[in-house]
């Protein structure tokens, strides 16, 4: 079963409960989830494996450590996912992105895709898919299922916010893929969207309400 980690640093549940209120306009928002994945990076990075490898400080030389192994990959869900995607590469600049589009449907609230763009090598390379809500799990699912199906076999899914109906389909459909997430929240009302939660992020972000 893959493991849930909730990352509750002091700033970052700050953070989110000033992007909760109604109040913050996309501008604030941004910034916020900008600077929360930013932070998330950091915890989801820790056990990244190290290398030895020969250096010279001004004093002397040394053997220092590097990071090892896999390249990585950030690959956000359009179009909210994007909001995490800078914040990342603040962190890891070397890291390629890739896209995936899916939206859900209104009426059945299934995810549909419409995109997907990634990097030829993908399959080498430890992936950290991105999207700041995991309502039904239904898009994290499809993503995921994606990048399986181009032979990833290291992924980390990353939110801001999550439900336990969400976090169990992906559980239940991808039980080798971590989650990462700010905060787990209640559940889902009648509309499929997560409560207390902070609305659709997608049209927060970009100032589409």
């Amino acid at each position: 079963m893959s493991n849930l980690y909730v990352v509750d640093h002091p700033l970052i549940t700050h953070k989110l409960s000033i992007m909760r209120n109604k109040k913050t306009g996309s501008k604030d928002f941004r910034e916020l989830l900008d600077e929360i994945a930013m932070l998330m990076g950091y915890e989801l990075t820790r056990d990244l494996p190290l290398e030895d490898i020969n250096i010279e400080t001004p004093v002397t030389k040394m053997k220092a450590k590097a990071i090892s192994g896999k390249k990585l990959a950030i690959v956000p869900i359009l179009r909210a996912g994007l909001g995490m995607v800078d914040g990342l590469q603040r962190l890891i600049p070397v890291a390629k992105v890739g896209h995936i589009g899916l939206y859900r449907d209104p009426e059945t609230h299934l995810p549909i895709e419409y995109y997907c763009k990634l990097p030829p090598d993908i399959d080498e390379r430890i992936v950290i898919l991105v999207d700041p809500m995991l309502a039904t799990g239904g898009s994290a699912v499809d993503a995921l299922t994606m990048l399986k199906n181009k032979g990833c076999k290291h992924v980390r899914f990353m939110c801001l916010v999550a439900a336990p109906e969400g976090v169990k389909h992906v559980q239940d459909k991808h039980p080798d893929v971590d989650i990462y997430t700010a905060a787990l929240d209640e559940g889902l009302n009648e509309h499929a969207y997560i409560v207390p939660g902070l609305g659709d992020a997608g049209d927060r972000i970009f100032g589409t309400l």
